[in-house]
């Protein structure tokens, strides 16, 4: 009986010790500051987010271009070489596909061979594999 007794007293009393550590780290980190501008500051101060600056702002004043826009012709001239680019690679692609039937042979031949050569039987394939 006096174990339990012990046990539970020991428990809380860790318990209680461990909160009041935690309520004094939470009291002192509201003690801290890190900025020394005053609230009468008129300046904002960046990446802090929406800052009262105690004036409305003024939505007439239009925002700043981040980039030069593209002309016309800029735009004209882009797109063309897009387009060449494209005609390019589409001619590429349309290259080999002018004899599929000796293709489909071939698939069909490189397959049996490729099968005799796994299988050991690389004479057929090269003669010098020995």
């Amino acid at each position: 009986m006096t174990y339990s007794v012990g046990r539970n007293v020991f428990f809380c009393a860790r318990v209680m010790l461990s909160a009041s550590a935690l309520a004094l780290a939470v009291a002192a980190s509201g003690c801290t500051s890190t900025t020394t501008s005053t609230a009468s500051s008129a300046a904002p101060v960046t990446g802090r987010g929406a800052q009262d600056t105690g004036t409305y702002p003024n939505l007439n004043i239009p925002p700043k271009v981040a980039a030069a826009q593209f002309t016309e012709e800029q735009k004209a001239a882009k797109l063309a070489s897009l387009q060449a680019a494209q005609q390019r690679q589409g001619a590429k692609a349309g290259a080999g596909g002018g004899n599929s039937a000796a293709m489909t042979t071939l698939a069909r031949k490189h397959g049996d061979d490729t099968l005799k050569a796994i299988e050991g039987k690389c004479e057929t394939i090269d003669p010098a594999c020995n």
